[in-house]
């Protein structure tokens, strides 16, 4: 399964973007019983995990995007998303998606920059 990230681009603060997120290649029971993850990489940083989505639908997130960004996800296009609200230059990045065990094939990632 590849991951495929789509929808980042160039905001101004403050804007809004929504991310998605395909499974390419998943079967709809892989897809739809499986924890789904975000991940950012801001320029020279590390990797780090920022929202979460159970199978069941209940989420977690991390402090620096909690209030601003909501994880959703739609099974039967084996698809999650992000929405992005009140962007701030810090959350300029490149954004990944993943299986919560991170078993899938990494994407290339979709650039968010946000200018202040």
């Amino acid at each position: 399964v590849q991951m495929v990230e789509s929808g980042g681009g160039l905001v101004q603060g403050g804007g809004s973007l929504k991310l998605s997120c395909l499974a390419r290649g998943s079967i709809l029971s892989d897809f739809s019983g499986n924890a789904m993850d975000w991940y950012r990489q801001p320029p020279g940083k590390q990797r780090e995990l920022i929202a979460s989505i159970s199978n069941r639908g209940n989420t977690n997130y991390a402090d620096s995007v909690k209030g601003r960004f909501t994880i959703s996800r739609l099974n039967a296009k084996r698809t999650f998303y992000l929405d992005m609200n009140n962007l701030k230059p810090e959350d300029t990045a490149v954004y990944y998606c993943n299986r919560h065990d991170g078993n899938w094939s990494w994407g290339q990632g979709t650039q968010v920059t946000v200018a202040s």
